[in-house]
């Protein structure tokens, strides 16, 4: 496996060793609010950065919904065109779809209207993706993040129902530890899965950092036969210095797994 970290490319100075590729959130490198003369200075720091980026997290902005009773379909589908034709140009490979302010259920809407509007939005988004050759990851949430697609088989079931080549799923262990998700949930979801994400329940912490052991989500990911990114998506005191021990520490979980 892989190992990234979620950050923006100018926070990474220079090449970390084990550290293949900086994940940054898509605001922070797409901007796709912006005019293409704001996108240009990003890409170009993007392409000239010590370790390559090739993942966006953080894909849309709370106050765009994809659920409840006044979601523009037009508008999101206008912002996902946007974001992916930057992703190629920047040659980013995964999207990843979080956003838990975005999809939370408003009070009194009806959570399954509001999975299926998940699934329309993603159906809308798959050839799109598809035509930039980039491929949008769901990613189950914690339950005090959103209140939608909690778990890895919500986040499973709503990747088949969209039943397109380029809508997949990402495994987020904090998310898992946090809420109690089983290892096996990830075994259920088998090749649907083509992302990770990584940190301790507790604090947020990079892995090894507190004590947790997350080798029974790595172990799980190996028994499905990934071998894909792994990000590390956490809480940081000092970060360059955290960095090259946090790598250091996730590759001795995922080996002993």
């Amino acid at each position: 496996m892989r190992i990234g970290v979620c950050t923006s490319p100018e926070n990474v100075a220079r090449a970390v060793d084990g550290l293949s590729f900086v994940e940054p959130t898509v605001a922070g490198l797409l901007c796709p609010a912006e005019k293409d003369s704001v996108f240009a200075g990003r890409l170009a720091a993007a392409k000239a950065a010590a370790v390559p980026v090739e993942a966006v997290n953080c894909l849309l902005p709370g106050e765009l919904k994809t659920t409840g009773p006044e979601v523009d379909f037009e508008a999101v589908a206008a912002y996902i065109e946007v974001v992916c034709r930057r992703a190629r140009q920047v040659g980013l490979k995964m999207i990843v779809f979080g956003s838990g302010g975005s999809r939370r259920v408003s009070e009194g809407f009806d959570r399954g209207r509001a999975s299926d509007q998940l699934v329309e939005h993603l159906k809308r988004w798959g050839p799109i993706a598809a035509e930039h050759d980039v491929t949008f990851v769901v990613e189950p949430l914690n339950k005090a993040e959103t209140n939608i697609v909690n778990t890895v088989d919500e986040g499973a079931e709503l990747t088949r129902r969209a039943d397109h080549a380029n809508i997949r799923l990402l495994a987020d262990t904090y998310h898992m530890a946090r809420d109690g998700d089983p290892a096996d949930a990830i075994r259920r979801a088998g090749e649907l899965i083509v992302h990770a994400h990584c940190a301790e329940a507790v604090g947020r912490v990079p892995v090894g950092f507190g004590g947790e052991d997350h080798r029974p989500y790595f172990r799980a990911l190996k028994d499905i036969g990934y071998d894909g990114r792994v990000s590390i998506e956490a809480n940081w005191k000092d970060f360059p210095k955290e960095l090259p021990k946090a790598v250091i520490e996730l590759r001795k979980q995922i080996e002993s797994a």
